[in-house]
């Protein structure tokens, strides 16, 4: 079993690819720009490809090692500690995937990072109320137009009186052209008085 010390050596942890969105102009908000309200967003790091984002989380995706969740929920952790526009979230909402996918690859990748995530600053972690109510295919070779068709109306809330007049950090692995996250975003928002905020692990740059 490998913990968060373990898993990387101090090397290593210190060549991550870490955006450091919270210290300066930040790409990933402007990226929703005139879609959605969004009131703050952030990324622990920048995906290239073949780099170490991409290895982690591709090891945490698709090779059954579900513990990367929990060292890269609390390096996010970490760095929304570091940002005052995180201190007042009331929730965490992690990005669903469909039912069909869980099953077939025994978890959601996002659940132990999200509740490592909760864990560490103390906000309650909910990943029912929002759900995936279709399967969509792999969005890696869509474009911008492709990926936002393949996610309208593929989600939906159970339940919006929890959420009225909260505050939520919704959580993804990785963000690309945001067109997944604003399909979230856009079911949450028809809840009364939410507000929204976006931290991802990895946000892919000048897509």
């Amino acid at each position: 079993m490998h913990t968060n010390e373990t898993l990387l050596c101090i090397q290593c942890r210190h060549d991550l690819p870490y955006a450091y969105y919270h210290e300066k102009n930040n790409p990933l908000k402007k990226l929703f720009f005139g879609k959605l309200p969004i009131v703050s967003a952030t990324s622990l790091f920048l995906f290239h490809k073949n780099g170490t984002a991409q290895t982690l989380i591709h090891l945490l995706k698709y090779k059954q090692q579900e513990y990367i969740g929990s060292f890269l929920g609390y390096l996010l952790a970490e760095e929304l500690k570091k940002n005052q526009l995180f201190d007042t979230i009331d929730m965490i909402i992690p990005v669903p995937i469909h039912q069909k996918r869980i099953t077939k690859r025994g978890y959601n990748q996002l659940t132990l990072l999200g509740k490592t995530l909760s864990k560490e600053l103390q906000i309650p972690f909910n990943e029912s109320i929002l759900i995936k109510t279709e399967p969509s295919r792999t969005q890696t070779l869509k474009n911008k137009l492709d990926r936002r068709k393949n996610t309208e109306n593929s989600f939906k809330l159970t339940d919006t009186s929890v959420l009225e007049n909260k505050k939520i950090l919704l959580l993804d692995d990785v963000i690309t052209t945001g067109a997944t996250i604003e399909a979230c975003a856009r079911e949450l928002l028809k809840t009364k008085n939410v507000a929204i905020s976006i931290a991802s692990v990895a946000h892919t740059p000048n897509f």
